[in-house]
């Protein structure tokens, strides 16, 4: 048997392994996650003695999420927690605008990404310049740039703002137009709750004026979109409510409105994790990377968690408990963002701090 071939855990392997087992049941084979708190515990001696912290994304694998994590968080509280550090070192479990955001905030840490490859479907959707053309396109209009994009778009925009605190951040601006960047089910969900009108811009060698036109108070958009978020449908929905009538789901905002308008609650993970934990419902369907799912279901295991568990993050998947060992051990993989990107981005990063 597999298990005979491996060799003995050490004492705090064993303990660890016996804590990671008692809240991730049936999550993977046993001998998996007995190699994986081997790996934990050698990342954690490790960070000691290099004065290293670990930032956690939600949508981090369960076994990493649990044993390695100095923080944990969505990327507004990430950003937060980059921020306050005094650690040389972050090491960012996450994707790279995220590890971005880290060095933008702290320029003298050295920041690592475990995964090199670990990127962004949604950060891939819209460029410096596409924001620099919408801003000669409709001057003066301030420029509100969703967190999950890369730095170079930040240093464009007058402030940034991440799923949790979007609609603060547009109605802070007192403007009756704003440019919301890049994901399109975000500013249209946004939009619905601030009671504006989204356009979205047609290029500017296509004939004929934007695609939607509105007065009063609008939002102009973008077309981008987050590849796990999307594959979610009201179908899904009605096939699970038949099933479990008396669940309460979850959608993430950057699912469709569709989607959220057939949900019954709607925010980003940490608004997810605050909900499940005030609320008494008697299970819950959470419309977003699966992993998230879960690592509420270990953290709260009285709460019965539902599972649509085939849509998962690529590159949040990438981030492993080896190549963050590895990470560590060679440093490799520094996230650096050039000076002049950084301070206009951090203006616009520390304004969204400023929001609630």
């Amino acid at each position: 048997m597999i298990e005979e071939t491996l060799p003995a855990l050490t004492t705090q392997e064993d303990e660890l392994y016996s804590w990671l087992h008692e809240r991730l049941p049936d999550v993977m084979p046993d001998f998996e996650l007995r190699e994986k708190a081997r790996l934990a515990v050698e990342i954690n001696r490790l960070k000691r003695s290099m004065g290293a912290v670990i930032l956690c994304h939600n949508y981090m694998e369960p076994a990493l999420y649990h044993s390695i994590a100095d923080f944990k968080g969505d990327s507004l509280e990430l950003a937060r927690a980059a921020a306050k550090s005094d650690a040389e070192i972050i090491v960012f479990c996450g994707v790279r605008f995220m590890a971005e955001t880290a060095k933008i905030l702290k320029p003298k840490a050295t920041v690592l990404l475990p995964a090199f490859e670990a990127g962004c479907s949604l950060a891939d959707g819209i460029t410096a310049a596409d924001v620099r053309a919408l801003k000669a396109r409709y001057p003066g209009v301030p420029v509100v740039t969703y967190v999950n994009s890369y730095a170079d778009v930040k240093a464009e925009s007058d402030i940034c703002c991440t799923s949790g605190n979007a609609a603060a951040v547009v109605e802070s601006l007192n403007s009756d137009t704003v440019i919301f960047l890049p994901d399109e089910y975000l500013a249209k969900n946004v939009a619905r709750e601030t009671g504006r009108n989204v356009i979205f811009p047609k290029p500017a060698s296509a004939s004929g004026g934007d695609e939607n036109p509105a007065q009063g108070r609008r939002m102009v958009g973008w077309h981008a979109s987050c590849e796990v978020h999307v594959k979610f449908t009201v179908d899904d929905i009605v096939a699970v409510r038949k099933q479990f009538p008396d669940v309460t789901v979850m959608a993430h905002p950057e699912c469709t409105p569709e989607v959220t308008a057939a949900s019954d609650f709607t925010g980003s993970t940490a608004a997810m994790i605050r909900h499940i934990e005030r609320s008494t419902a008697p299970r819950y369907l959470l419309l977003t990377e699966c992993s998230m799912g879960d690592n509420v279901a270990a953290s709260h295991p009285e709460k019965e968690m539902l599972r649509l568990c085939s849509v998962r993050c690529r590159h949040m998947n990438s981030i492993t408990l080896t190549n963050t060992l590895e990470a560590l051990r060679r440093r490799q993989h520094v996230i650096d963002v050039p000076e002049d990107i950084a301070a206009r981005a951090r203006r616009a990063v520390e304004r969204m701090l400023t929001v609630g």
